[in-house]
């Protein structure tokens, strides 16, 4: 029974012992692939099947991190421009001044408004739900759905560097275990051939 479970931990290894992040399953690096495909009770053709299924899987995963990946660094301008607005607002009603600005009514077509004395502003939430904030309550929402968003970024940018190594190390298994059925397949001509 040791010696299975010392032969097990020669034969596979996970990065740093890490099984999964946030759902993603980690892969196994191979290093003795008779030991791996004698331990999973696979053919070769059934591994290398299996392993790109799973590069398969990899990819559609990475397809959606870099959705939101797009999504959120397209949010991060949009949510500091708002700030920008609510600090320019505050700004002008301090000094007493009307805030002119020109917004869009529909494509190609702009209007011009003047703002004075401006104690609120009205925040899309999405899902076509608009709220009325004082400013400061503006800007506190704003900052937070800032912080959150970089936050996000953040953990996505470490899914996806922990997902391209998943892949590179299934694309290397996958080498590695074609490269052995090659090379058996060869040391095993000649004993025929003799024959």
């Amino acid at each position: 029974m040791a010696a299975a479970t010392s032969s097990s931990a020669v034969a596979v290894s996970t990065p740093q012992g890490v099984a999964e992040r946030r759902g993603i399953p980690a892969a196994s690096f191979v290093e003795d692939v008779e030991t791996y495909l004698r331990q999973a009770g696979l053919e070769v053709n059934s591994a290398l099947a299996f392993l790109q299924e799973r590069l398969q899987q990899y990819k559609m995963v990475e397809m959606k991190l870099l959705a939101q990946q797009r999504e959120l660094q397209a949010k991060i301008p949009d949510i500091e421009k708002c700030l920008d607005i609510v600090a320019t607002l505050k700004a002008k009603k301090a000094l007493g001044e009307a805030l002119i600005s020109d917004f869009e009514l529909s494509e190609g077509i702009y209007s011009r408004a003047k703002i004075e004395d401006s104690d609120s502003v009205c925040l899309w939430l999405g899902a076509n739900v608009m709220l009325e904030y004082s400013c400061d309550e503006a800007n506190e929402l704003l900052k937070s759905n800032l912080d959150n968003a970089r936050a996000s970024l953040e953990v996505l940018v470490g899914d996806l560097h922990f997902l391209r190594d998943q892949q590179t190390i299934t694309q290397v298994t996958i080498a590695r275990i074609f490269n052995w059925d090659v090379h058996q397949r060869r040391s095993k001509q000649p004993a025929m051939k003799g024959t």
